[in-house]
């Protein structure tokens, strides 16, 4: 099994439309695989994708939810590309803003070969609503692996963390859907979802 190292990740390019998506390329001339980051806005997706990389400033974070409206491509050790995608469902996002988003994020999931996996990320406090249902529905559609990151976990005590994480994989209602706990703060599915990327990703190239 191959082991990726996520490490060395640089910024390359923003995109909205597949006109703009980049062609990145590894050491040996390799159309690298990508990995889509998603999520509701103030998820936490760029703190993780900064712990992860083990950068701190690479991904900007942002103090107003939604602000994020293109798909910004990081590659990491030059073996791997992540895709942040930008976050869904904040209401202070003007509507036009709004419409554009799941066009945008849909002709991604649609059109890009290279995708082959699918980080979630969902708040492990809410309860799924019908546009996470709705991602999830279009990620199975166009037949792409998903793992569901429960993030913000340092948040919620050891017994709600289990009957939460219970409620959410009923409310989404899918069938063998792969989840990790995480957290930041407390360095917590860092490990675990390295290894579930991996074994992912090479079960996508056999």
């Amino acid at each position: 099994m191959k082991n990726y190292l996520f490490k060395n990740a640089k910024f390359c390019t923003t995109a909205t439309k597949e006109s703009h998506y980049p062609v990145l390329k590894g050491l040996t001339g390799e159309i690298l695989l990508e990995i889509a980051v998603a999520g509701r806005s103030n998820v936490g997706k760029s703190s993780l994708l900064n712990h992860l990389f083990h950068s701190k400033g690479l991904v900007k974070t942002s103090s107003t939810p939604g602000k994020t409206q293109a798909m910004n491509f990081f590659m990491v050790n030059q073996e791997l590309v992540f895709v942040d995608l930008p976050g869904y469902g904040y209401a202070n996002v003007p509507n036009e803003v709004r419409r554009q988003w799941g066009p945008m994020v849909q002709e991604y999931l649609q059109k890009r070969d290279q995708l082959k996996l699918i980080l979630f990320l969902f708040d492990i406090r809410r309860m799924p609503q019908d546009d996470d249902k709705e991602f999830l529905e279009w990620a199975a559609h166009n037949e792409k692996a998903v793992i569901l990151v429960l993030t913000k976990v340092d948040k919620v005590t050891q017994n709600e963390r289990s009957s939460n994480t219970k409620k959410i994989l009923q409310a989404f209602d899918t069938e063998n859907l792969q989840y990790v706990h995480y957290s930041v703060v407390k360095n917590t599915g860092h490990k675990e979802i390295s290894k579930m990327i991996c074994e992912a990703l090479n079960e996508e190239n056999e």
